[in-house]
């Protein structure tokens, strides 16, 4: 399978697990999931008390920074599959 395939296969097995994931896992499938997709984050941190939400996922993305979107994609599938045995 290529490495496309598994990361599109894991995107949607996430979206299917039966136990919510903590917040800090969460926010480290959304980091590697735009470092993947995207790239570096290149956009301005978001400021203001009512973006604390959006500050920490701004945050997420921020520590993917330096790995290739090819290395987030394989970090982003085998993260999913120990999500998997963990709240399946």
């Amino acid at each position: 399978m290529s490495l496309e395939f598994k990361f599109e296969t894991a995107c949607i097995d996430v979206k299917y697990l039966t136990k919510k994931p903590k917040d800090d896992e969460l926010l480290r499938i959304y980091g590697l999931y735009k470092q993947a997709l995207f790239g570096p984050n290149t956009t301005k941190k978001p400021q203001g008390l009512l973006s604390i939400k959006d500050q920490r996922k701004w945050e997420a993305w921020m520590t993917f920074n330096s790995l290739s979107q090819e290395e987030a994609k394989l970090e982003y599938i085998n993260l999913v599959e120990k999500l998997k045995k963990q709240y399946n």
